[in-house]
């Protein structure tokens, strides 16, 4: 079994889509670049850094294929005992890191696997990591990636909703990196072929412009001063641990030699790192405490929390 060309296809049409839904708005253009490693893969990334609205933008896409199984998909929790095994790999993944404070980071995720002759599966997920978050727009994320899996035979809102909180958790904060959303790994069907996944795959991908853009441009033109740009430095550490610690992502891409840039562009490219930056708790950043832990965003009345604005 060698799907991942033909499935490959897919991530590229989405690619272009998504990049084209944030040039909209967006007066700096994206930058398109691509490598190619002969007997290896290839692929394909969209950039635009320090534009009018978004800070830094990513789309990226590659095909990969290797002799042996790297660490990061075969070692721990939930992962398969296929070292040693070729495996072939495809995916979509994304950051969008806006300018103004007030208008969240978002990641998402698509991903393909195929190990030795028999073995595949798909993994994904979208989540929201906001600096100052809004209930309205947790609702409005949650209840969009909620409307999605319902669609499907094989989708799990209520599965993949956890997971998320608990794949986006920083241990040594005791936190969560952000608002969650969905998150689901080795999703197979035994015995199959990949097709019956596809109809879901391909509609996760379309709902990412519904899921996160409407929240954008409700937040970009929002005035913010130094104290809000402050706050979004000291919370953008949060996401470099993660992606530097736990991400297995970040793992996978440097332990199967994709092009390390692409690999890290998902960083913020502004951070400040301090120390103790508590704010207090009665402030409107110190209430932002109170969205780090599992919320029903998606349930039928929005959650009731502090404000933040």
């Amino acid at each position: 079994m060698d799907r991942s060309a033909e499935i490959s296809g897919m991530f590229f049409s989405a690619q272009e889509e998504i990049v084209a839904a944030l040039q909209d708005g967006e007066s700096k253009r994206f930058a398109a670049s691509g490598w190619e490693r002969a007997g290896f893969g290839h692929g394909l990334t969209h950039l635009v850094e320090y534009g009018e609205v978004l800070e830094r933008a990513a789309v990226n896409v590659s095909l990969v294929r290797g002799d042996h199984a790297p660490p990061a998909i075969t070692e721990g929790h939930g992962r398969l005992d296929r070292e040693g095994l070729p495996f072939r790999a495809t995916g979509l993944s994304m950051i969008v890191h806006p300018r103004n404070p007030y208008a969240p980071s978002f990641h998402a995720n698509f991903r393909y696997f195929e190990v030795g002759d028999q073995e595949w599966w798909f993994g994904g997920g979208l989540d929201l990591t906001p600096v100052y978050p809004f209930p309205e727009d947790c609702g409005h994320f949650h209840r969009t990636l909620k409307s999605w899996a319902d669609r499907h035979p094989h989708g799990d809102y209520d599965s993949w909703k956890p997971a998320c909180n608990s794949y986006f958790y920083l241990p040594h904060r005791q936190e969560m990196r952000g608002v969650g959303g969905v998150f689901f790994d080795h999703l197979t069907l035994p015995g199959e072929a990949p097709d019956g996944l596809l109809p879901l795959i391909r509609e996760g991908l379309a709902t990412i412009v519904p899921a996160y853009l409407p929240l954008v441009h409700r937040r970009a033109a929002t005035p913010y001063g130094q104290r809000e740009r402050d706050w979004q430095m000291a919370r953008r550490t949060r996401y470099v641990e993660f992606n530097l610690i736990y991400d297995r992502g970040t793992q996978f891409g440097l332990q199967a030699g994709v092009n390390v840039d692409s690999v890290l562009m998902s960083m913020p490219p502004a951070v400040g790192w301090s120390i103790e930056h508590i704010p207090p708790a009665d402030s409107v950043e110190g209430r932002v405490a109170e969205f780090l832990r599992p919320h029903d965003w998606a349930g039928a009345t929005t959650p009731t929390l502090a404000t933040t604005a």
